[in-house]
Parts: C-alpha cells; structure tokens; sequence
C-alpha cells in the first residue's frame, strides 16, 4: 500500500500540460512526437507508428511503468476512419534510481500501432493527444498531440519493423510449459503469487503482472527463480479503495529477462 501511495503521489505532484497543432511536437526541447507511416498491408490494415526522440539521458514509460512511472495514455478521439487500434509495445528496460523500480525506454521509443479503418475506401487520420512521463533528474508529465494521414501507399518503414522485432515472446516461442497464479486475500486487496514454467530469459529477471483491469494497481514483484519455475509476488489494490474480483485469464504476466522478454495471457488456478 505504502508503495501505491508513493507512486501516486509521483504523478500528481508535477503538472505540465503543453500542446500545440503539430505533426511533430518538442515540449521543452526534451521530448519530439512523430507519427511514421509503415503503409498498408495485406489485410487492408494500416501500419504506423508513434515515435517519441527524447534528449540524451531522458526516458519514458511503458504501459505498466513500476513505482516511480507514469504511465503512457492515449486519445483518439479525434482521429477519423479509425474502427480499432492494435499497439506492439518493444519490450522495455528495468531501471532503477533512489530505490525505486521503473520500466521504460532510454532516449527513444518506436512504437508500432495497427489501424483498421471503419471504411476501407477512405484515407485514415490520426488525431489525439498522448499524456506520457518523461524523467531524468526529475519525472515531468506532459502531454503531446498529433494529427497526421497516414499515406497507404508508403514504403515498408524499418523503424517500424525494428520496433515490431523487438516485441516480446509469446509464451509459445518462449517454451512457457505452465503458468499459474494463486490468489490470496489481504488486507488491502489480493496477493498474487505466480509460477511460470519456462527457460530462464537471462540474467536477472523481472516479473511484472498486470490485472488486466485500469482500475487495479499491481505492485512491484517479488521475484525468484526454483530452477525451472519462475516465481513472481504482488499484491492487487483497487485504486477506489472497494472490494473487486480478478479474473485469472485477464492476469498479464511480462518477463523482462537479459537475453530476452516473455508475454503470458492468463495463468490457471495454482
């Protein structure tokens, strides 16, 4: 509890809001929004990117960012001929600074997004905003906004298949033979204990779950490995304070190895 308060504090105690009608953005001259056009592919979808430059010793967050990030939020709302975005998140760093856990990206981030267009025939705008933290010395919040059509007829782009090969493993590719999660009550939500059977990913590994619902907070994991077994330990709060349920198939469970990372959907009861 202790540590979600603390990480809470850390996202509200900075408020920056910078935007500016763009294709690409410099907030402070630390971080630049792009857009990069990857084309269409064969299944009628379109193939772009959002690709962040931040300055030399600057970092930014991924989705589940640990004790002292913020995590990345996006609005399309704005946008036009979009009937579902599909983001491939590069598997990201463990950093850590003053004792505290974060997980991101050094210096830039490329990352790959899939459009399918409500309407097939017409072009596809993506128009919204992106509220992001970046960090150094010090962790700012900001928000970006972009509004860029994406050219259909543009060239495979290899930022884009970079960023698309340097996606985790699915637990198939990683030899995961048996990923379980039992669940315990505490006091302030559910412990959750995992055992993942699979290959060491290399080095010092790092578990970190997800619930699988915006509303729940997961904290850091507690992790070790038993020779085969993997074993990550997190406590689930609700962010409201009220009682909730997990639903184990929705559990997300990233391990972020020296050699390589591994994304497991779902665990079974254990």
């Amino acid at each position: 509890m202790e540590r979600y308060l603390k990480s809470t504090a850390i996202a509200l105690t900075a408020s920056l809001v910078l935007t500016a009608p763009a294709h690409a953005q410099t907030v402070g001259e630390v971080v630049q929004l792009d857009i990069l056009d990857g084309g269409r592919t064969a299944d009628g979808t379109y193939l772009g990117a959002v690709r962040l430059t931040l300055k030399e010793g600057w970092k930014t967050y991924w989705r589940a960012p640990g004790d002292a990030g913020i995590p990345p939020q996006f609005d399309w709302s704005g946008s036009q001929n979009v009937g579902n975005v599909s983001i491939t998140w590069p598997a990201p760093q463990v950093f850590l600074q003053n004792g505290l856990q974060s997980i991101g990206y050094a210096n830039q981030l490329v990352l790959p997004v899939e459009i399918t267009p409500e309407n097939p025939a017409r072009p596809v705008r993506l128009r919204g905003d992106m509220d992001l933290g970046v960090c150094k010395d010090v962790c700012i919040p900001e928000r970006l906004d972009f509004d860029h059509t994406l050219d259909a007829d543009a060239a495979r782009n290899p930022a884009i298949a970079a960023a698309l090969a340097q996606r985790p493993y699915s637990a198939k590719e990683a030899h995961v033979s048996h990923a379980s999660c039992h669940l315990t009550p505490t006091s302030d939500g559910i412990q959750i204990e995992a055992r993942v059977t699979m290959p060491s990913a290399g080095g010092r590994e790092v578990a970190v779950i997800e619930p699988g619902n915006p509303a729940l907070w997961a904290s850091q994991s507690e992790t070790e490995r038993q020779g085969d077994t993997l074993i990550a330990t997190s406590e689930v709060i609700n962010s409201s304070g009220g009682p909730f349920a997990l639903d184990r198939s929705e559990i997300r469970i990233t391990v972020l190895g020296a050699n390589h990372s591994v994304d497991i959907q779902g665990c079974s009861a254990g």
